[in-house]
């Protein structure tokens, strides 16, 4: 009887252990089922077209300074002598390019002074002579461009265009002596073609004298338009 009841425990056992068994593999997940890849294009698909856009590109020149950086021309313009009148004046200049925003210029011009209201009420009375009349001035300047810019002609030019200041040092010619002379003043460059520029220039030219008696500093403005090159 005692192996009877052996015998049945251990039936008992294994139908348990058969029971967990199954258990477990109806809650065990299932493999991941494999997806459809689409198929690919067909080789005789064409491909998606492209828009690209059909804008016309216009050509743009921009003047340049030329590397040598040397300029060169003339002006002609009008010259106020203090208390000799207002005359025409004209001269030549050169400059040097040192960057782009200084340069040193050089300068010589040459007018012819009226006769003051002294002479003009007195009659026969002459201050100076013909020879002692003429004006003539050299002086070494340096000059700084600012405000660069381009200058619009119409619709479809533009010109590339700066304002500058100068000031400088040198001597005037005038009333049979040479008088030590200080200039400063402002300017407009304008440059149409690569090779070419024109100025409008203002300057005070400011000397001590004592033609007319009294010792004093006399202003002398002048006002020019000019052309230069550059080589």
């Amino acid at each position: 009887m005692e192996t009877g009841f052996r015998i049945l425990l251990l039936t008992a056992l294994l139908a348990t252990l058969a029971g967990c068994a199954s258990w477990r593999h109806k809650k065990s997940p299932s493999p991941p089922s494999t997806q459809s890849v689409p198929a690919a294009q067909s080789p005789d698909e064409a491909p998606p077209r492209v828009v690209e856009p059909e804008v016309a590109r216009r050509e743009i020149k921009v003047p340049k300074i030329r590397s040598s950086n040397i300029e060169v021309g003339f002006y002609y313009g009008e010259l106020s002598i203090e208390d000799f009148g207002a005359h025409p004046v004209y001269g030549f200049t050169a400059a040097y390019h040192i960057t782009e925003d200084f340069f040193f210029q050089a300068e010589a011009g040459r007018s012819k002074a009226g006769k003051t209201s002294f002479e003009v009420l007195g009659g026969n009375i002459q201050l100076l002579t013909e020879d002692e009349r003429r004006f003539t001035y050299y002086d070494l300047s340096l000059g700084y461009n600012f405000l660069p810019g381009e200058a619009f002609l119409g619709r479809g030019v533009a010109m590339t265009s700066a304002f500058y200041l100068l000031g400088g040092f040198g001597g005037t010619d005038f009333a049979g002596d040479t008088k030590f002379t200080v200039n400063f003043g402002a300017g407009y460059r304008i440059v149409p073609i690569d090779w070419m520029a024109v100025h409008i220039t203002v300057q005070d030219r400011v000397f001590q004298t004592s033609l007319l008696g009294a010792t004093k500093l006399t202003n002398n403005l002048e006002g020019r338009l000019g052309v230069t090159v550059f080589f």
